[in-house]
């Protein structure tokens, strides 16, 4: 097994060492490097805490490094992040400025150039009621990224209507299941156009309130979204599809983590202006929604045309079933392609 820092050819997994370790010190990059391209391409996740194991998480499930950079499963064995590792760890991340990004430490991440994630946890700073900023930066979860292309080839028979419209869709799981890796690549798509269904390309306007669909960096998506999509990252779902509907004139506006009241409201006028809607929502099953009153007053409106149902198996990005929202039966069972 050679570690991926000694392959010369350049593959997804050698692009995504050299653009994570970066963001590391050089104890914990060291440690990374000892990780096979077949770890690389299952990791999801790396964790730092102060004092405690470093812990990856995966496809291959959860573990923790050695100081020598052995995989092991043992608390006792493992490399324990020192308080300069995480104070490096966010200088790198934060290009040594916290101050530069306050407005996204309000949120508790940030997201870094290619598009990752990197959520803080420490001492909250609230004035007013509401969180400032975040000081004492103890936790953090380096979210890693990744473009799927292909991930909605299997489930964009059901949802496209004819060659200029899709129905309003709801993608449905349980967290880290793969829901916005899946609607990255709807959006790409329904963008671009899809020739083999006959599909035309559609502007779509993407409300990215946590900046994981795009992964934008200074505002500039480090994602493939499509040629006709435009972004408003780091803005508030109801007040964004607003924006968009007021200024942009998509046909379609996609967006992450309803369940807000708010947030359905703003669906149905984008509804009523003829917009069509993709989102996604946490949930074991369309069962699972009815639990919740305002997504129960969602489903019950029958505003939601079709629920597309991840799962976990195996990975992320397993279909359970695509479903239609008139009659809630299943229309079909497939699997997404990784």
């Amino acid at each position: 097994m050679a570690y991926i820092s000694q392959l010369t050819e350049t593959t997804p997994q050698t692009r995504l060492w050299h653009e994570v370790t970066r963001f590391f010190p050089a104890a914990i990059r060291a440690l990374l490097t000892q990780l096979s391209a077949a770890d690389w391409a299952a990791l999801e996740e790396i964790r730092l805490r102060t004092g405690r194991p470093l812990m990856l998480s995966g496809a291959r499930g959860e573990y923790m490094l050695t100081p020598e950079g052995v995989l092991t499963g043992n608390p006792e064995q493992a490399y324990r992040v020192s308080a300069d590792d995480m104070l490096r760890t966010v200088e790198l991340v934060t290009g040594s400025s916290l101050y530069a990004v306050e407005d996204e430490l309000r949120q508790g991440f940030v997201t870094v150039p290619g598009g990752h994630r990197v959520g803080l946890c420490g001492r909250a700073v609230v004035d007013g009621g509401k969180v400032r900023t975040l000081k004492y930066l103890t936790g953090l979860n380096f979210r890693i990224s990744r473009e799927v292309r292909g991930a909605a080839d299997q489930v964009l028979p059901w949802l496209v209507r004819g060659p200029r419209a899709v129905y309003n869709t709801l993608i449905i799981s349980s967290p880290r299941c793969g829901k916005t890796t899946l609607l990255r690549d709807l959006v790409r798509q329904i963008s671009n156009g899809i020739p083999r269904l006959g599909f035309a390309g559609l502007t779509v306007g993407v409300v990215d309130e946590r900046s994981e669909i795009a992964g934008c960096y200074q505002g500039i998506p480090q994602r493939d979204v499509g040629l006709r999509t435009d972004v408003l990252d780091a803005c508030p779902k109801a007040e964004g599809m607003m924006m968009l509907l007021r200024a942009l004139s998509p046909a379609v506006i996609a967006t992450d983590e309803i369940g807000r009241r708010e947030d359905v409201e703003a669906l149905e006028e984008m509804l009523n202006a003829g917009v069509s809607i993709l989102a996604t929502a946490h949930g074991a099953s369309v069962d699972d929604l009815r639990g919740r009153p305002v997504l129960r007053d969602l489903l019950g409106r029958r505003i939601v045309e079709r629920f597309v149902v991840l799962e976990y198996r195996h990975g992320p990005g397993a279909v359970r079933a695509v479903v239609d929202g008139g009659s809630f039966q299943a229309l079909g069972a497939v699997r997404c392609s990784r």
